[in-house]
């Protein structure tokens, strides 16, 4: 049976795959406006893929309700990729980091989709908070239970 300490730890996942998306979600945010004079320099946003991790379920009792494929055991980013939409290239002769042809390449990070995943990601980190807190009074309230 799935115990309250591995809410736990799958709460405790969940956030550390929160920070990380925030963190990620920052330094698309941080890079937004920088500008290069060439498109291998120009910062391209990037995303957090997160991953199922696999819990390691063995009892007797419960092997058909709780299997090894649907039971998670919480999340982990499995990487950092960067996206694929097109650089903001703009014509601007004057910038100082203009190229010789005066094209001068900016980001591809939206700002309001990087607003909104702030937001997303804050939201599931608090949730996890919630669950977290949850289970631990329950832990607590179980371990009074004798008393």
């Amino acid at each position: 049976m799935m115990s309250l300490s591995n809410v736990i730890n799958i709460a405790g996942t969940g956030m550390n795959a929160q920070s990380i998306r925030l963190n990620t979600t920052a330094s698309n945010i941080a890079n937004a406006q920088t500008v290069s004079s060439s498109i291998d320099e120009t910062y391209r946003a990037r995303k957090p893929v997160f991953q199922l991790l696999q819990k390691q379920f063995h009892d007797s009792n419960f092997s058909e309700m709780y299997s090894e494929d649907n039971v998670g055991n919480g999340v982990k980013v499995g990487g950092i990729i960067e996206k694929d939409d097109p650089l903001d290239i703009r014509y601007d002769p004057t910038h100082p980091m203009a190229d010789t042809e005066g094209y001068v390449f900016y980001p591809n990070v939206n700002v309001v989709e990087e607003m909104a995943d702030m937001i997303s990601s804050q939201r599931s980190f608090t949730v996890n908070v919630e669950v977290f807190n949850t289970a631990k009074t329950m832990l607590q309230k179980t371990l009074t239970m004798g008393k």
